[in-house]
């Protein structure tokens, strides 16, 4: 039998009800604001009629966008940066993780601190700016000369998902292991057959945080990477944007859409993606921060 409700309770779900679904507006009103904008004509996006649902419909936008060479290029990109910078940074994180998980790693606690230390205190700018120029040069004496790799290799760490990572394998009975080890298994056997499958959750969340970043990634490939045509999609956006912002450039502008509604459909363009994973890897996402995010 279902137990009543007091009334305290009962006012605490309905304002809970109310905040999380005015939370979830605010959240999805940008995104249904740009793909308005992004399908409106000229005139009411130019003059701000867009509240909501878009006016005098057309999708000239998207089909300029689609024609556009540079677009699949820059697309191109930020599927190479995010899919090898994920993969790059996995593979360090889970290395790094179950190592430090391990008590019996001479100096752990030194390693930690210095891992640690890291989210406390940066470089700066300027010397992470230095890292990288040194980087490159390092890179094209090998005959590395695209600069994407640069991006991939040289941001390929991240403290805070090594230290989820980390305590994620700490939860693992020690038994287990154990059992693997009386049965043969080597050092890579038991981190791939036992520890990696045990904290799928906690990968899947990382990937998923690791993958994000390396999609939304903008400064350091705006300044690392010279090649126009090696620009990942977010470089691109900033690069239109600030195209349609110059007069001498927009001079003449007589297409039947606005200038803004290419942005608008670049945007819900470069949002896709990350709408269509995102519910795959969802049912991990809370259980994953909490098994690497609580230490017992």
């Amino acid at each position: 039998m279902k137990r009543k409700l007091e009334v305290s309770e009962l006012i605490f779900k309905i304002i809970s009800y109310v905040f999380l679904t005015v939370f979830a507006v605010s959240c999805l009103y940008p995104f249904l604001y740009a793909i308005s904008a992004a399908i409106s004509g000229r005139e009411a996006v130019e003059y701000g009629q867009i509240v909501l649902l878009p006016k005098a419909v057309q999708f000239e936008a998207f089909l300029g966008m689609f024609n556009n060479n540079m677009f699949w290029n820059s697309y191109t990109n930020t599927l190479f940066l995010t899919f090898f910078g994920t993969l790059w940074a996995m593979g360090f994180s889970i290395l790094g993780g179950y190592a430090l998980s391990k008590k019996r790693l001479m100096f752990r606690k030194g390693f930690n601190f210095f891992l640690v230390f890291t989210m406390w205190f940066s470089a700066g700018l300027v010397p992470q700016y230095r890292n990288y120029l040194d980087t490159k040069e390092v890179f094209n004496s090998v005959g590395i000369m695209d600069d994407k790799w640069l991006v991939v290799i040289a941001m390929g760490m991240g403290a805070m998902n090594i230290i989820l990572l980390r305590n994620a394998f700490e939860g693992v009975p020690a038994e287990i292991e154990e059992a693997a080890i009386v049965d043969g298994a080597t050092e890579m056997q038991v981190l791939s057959k036992v520890y990696i499958p045990m904290s799928k959750s906690t990968i899947a969340t990382v990937a998923l945080f690791f993958a994000i970043s390396r999609w939304n990634g903008y400064f350091w490939a705006r300044q690392m990477i010279s090649n126009a045509n090696e620009h990942p999609l977010q470089v691109f956006i900033r690069l239109k944007l600030e195209e349609i912002q110059d007069p001498d450039i927009m001079t003449g502008w007589d297409k039947i859409y606005a200038a803004d509604s290419v942005i608008y459909a670049l945007i819900v363009c470069s949002i896709i993606p990350i709408l269509i994973i995102y519910p795959f890897i969802q049912k991990y996402f809370a259980k994953g921060v909490n098994m690497g995010g609580v230490k017992e």
